[in-house]
């Protein structure tokens, strides 16, 4: 039995065809089972509120609320320190014997390889297939302020780590609220809070992991490897091809996770730029290639944000649709960069911090805003069809599909290298969030062997799991468990700000006192 990705109608039951084989009926069975899960973790995620007459998920707002307060509270830290950022990244003020386990530029780009990848191709095409093109103006907006939440996220990362005797590195949200708020609260109810909320998030961040940073991936790869390949007619169109795409895609992944966070680092920092190069170059081609058109883009997608009428929902739904798909994108808020953050060689915390603001400006302002143009410059009449098709309850393309038939009127050929892409962007994603599921596991269940492989096999096995679901409950779960975890998180970075103040005041004072000098050579 085959299915349409992404096509669910109002009630609820995915769309399958009428023919069945044994392979098909396993395909049936795990969506049966995996549906009602995304429902129920959907449904009280994005709960709606009402103010003033307007109703809006509520855990939208506390993502949005708390960007805002780190940009305010640090004095637009994004703004004012993004010349120093550039010049950590570039080793300017780092010496090969500081303790850790890769550099800045190498952590930043393992980072990188967990957001920059299908949520700027997939989710940006459902972002204003759903919103229409004022989704984009916010998914910018909602780029720019997530700078000083992962700013604030990644600097608490590096100073709550634990280096075990083998010389790896534990951090991440699980740590740093133990401790940080053991530290910043102590008694018993300081130490008692940070353990749950420690314990809550590593479980949000497998589940995330299993959703985002694995299903998602392996079910928009299969898409596009079946669009170019004839669709449902072509090779991957017959009984069971999704189960068996999801097998092989679990053996590469499998073979890549087990070396751990060195072996992410080397690789990605090679292959993130070079993706990211290429997949910048092709959409400025597009965007050249239709240059005239690109004040009346910008000009729509201006009014899409705050016309009214404009988008799904009005100008709320609109909003809302853009920092969903941003946050889906850059992941600022949620406490997983940290964890490969966390590796870095640094004796000062904050200049990982610094560094990992520009993830969300290379992420969203840069790489979303590029295929958002695209779409809304090269297939006008593809995303308004879809945005009428959703706000009707009906069918929407594929968001990879929409971006890549966008760069296909430009480029014929492109969809053969989007399809490259899409799938060394998705295993660069897939086993980036392996290594931060790994660091959730063991964290919960214990730091061994045994319990490393038993991680590593269960991960693969959702591989499998993602590829032959519905875009539709895919989306939902992740969606819902990746804003849970932002709840948790947030509200151990409210408590330690005044960690991350004194963290950022005694740094720049060293730095002014030559404590901290460039070094001659970079350290990339």
């Amino acid at each position: 039995m085959t299915y349409t990705l992404g096509t669910a109608p109002p009630d609820g039951e995915l769309v399958l065809a009428a023919e069945s084989g044994p392979l098909a009926g396993i395909e049936e069975t795990i969506n049966n089972v995996f549906t009602p899960i995304s429902e129920a973790f959907s449904g009280f995620v994005f709960g709606e509120i009402t103010v003033f007459g307007v109703s809006f998920p509520w855990i939208v707002a506390w993502l949005v609320i708390a960007a805002t307060v780190f940009t305010l509270v640090f004095g637009f830290v994004q703004i004012r320190n993004f010349k120093l950022a550039v010049d950590l990244v570039r080793g300017k003020y780092t010496s090969s014997d500081e303790p850790g386990e890769i550099n800045h530029f190498q952590a930043l780009s393992s980072a990188l390889s967990g957001t920059v990848g299908l949520g700027n191709i997939a989710g940006v095409g459902v972002a204003v297939t759903i919103g229409g093109a004022g989704a984009t103006f916010w998914m910018i907006l909602c780029g720019l302020l997530g700078m000083a939440t992962k700013f604030v996220e990644c600097t608490l990362g590096v100073k709550y780590r634990e280096i075990d005797e083998n010389g790896n590195v534990h951090g991440g949200p699980m740590h740093y609220l133990r401790k940080g708020l053991a530290e910043r609260i102590p008694n018993a109810f300081g130490r008692g809070l940070g353990k749950v909320l420690a314990v809550l998030a590593a479980v949000m961040i497998l589940l995330f992991g299993v959703g985002g940073g694995n299903m998602f991936q392996a079910n928009q790869t299969f898409a596009q490897v079946r669009d170019v390949t004839g669709g449902e007619e072509g090779l991957l169109g017959s009984d069971g091809a999704a189960l068996v795409f999801g097998i092989v895609l679990a053996i590469i992944v499998g073979a890549v996770v087990v070396g751990g966070i060195k072996s992410i680092g080397a690789v990605t920092s090679k292959l993130v730029p070079a993706m990211a190069v290429i997949y910048v170059l092709a959409s400025l081609t597009v965007i050249g290639v239709n240059i005239t058109a690109v004040p009346d883009a910008v000009v729509t997608i201006v009014q899409g944000a705050f016309t009214p009428e404009a988008g799904f929902g009005g100008l709320i739904g609109v909003l809302i649709v853009g920092f969903q798909r941003a946050a889906f994108s850059n992941e600022a808020g949620l406490g997983s960069a940290p964890i490969a953050h966390s590796a870095v060689r640094t004796e000062h915390p904050v200049t990982e911090g610094l560094v990992a603001l520009l993830e969300p400006f290379i992420d969203t302002v840069i790489v979303c805003t590029m295929t958002a143009l695209t779409i809304v410059i090269a297939q006008p009449q593809l995303w308004l069809d879809g945005q009428k098709a959703a706000m009707a309850g009906g069918e929407e393309p594929d968001g990879v599909t929409v971006t890549s038939e966008a760069f296909a009127t430009v480029l014929p050929w492109f969809p053969y290298v989007l399809t490259v892409a899409v799938v060394l962007f998705a295993v660069s994603t897939i086993i980036t969030w392996g290594y931060y599921g790994q660091r959730a596991w063991l964290f919960l269940f214990g730091n061994t062997r045994v319990s490393m492989n038993i991680y590593n096999v269960v991960f693969c096995l959702f591989v499998i799991v993602g590829s032959v679901l519905s875009l539709s409950s895919v989306m939902d779960f992740t969606d819902a468990v990746l804003f849970l975890l932002a709840l948790f998180n947030i509200i151990g970075l409210y408590i330690m700000i005044p960690v991350v103040k004194n963290e950022l005041a005694d740094y720049k004072a060293k730095i002014r006192s030559g404590e901290v000098r460039k070094v001659d050579k970079a350290g990339v």
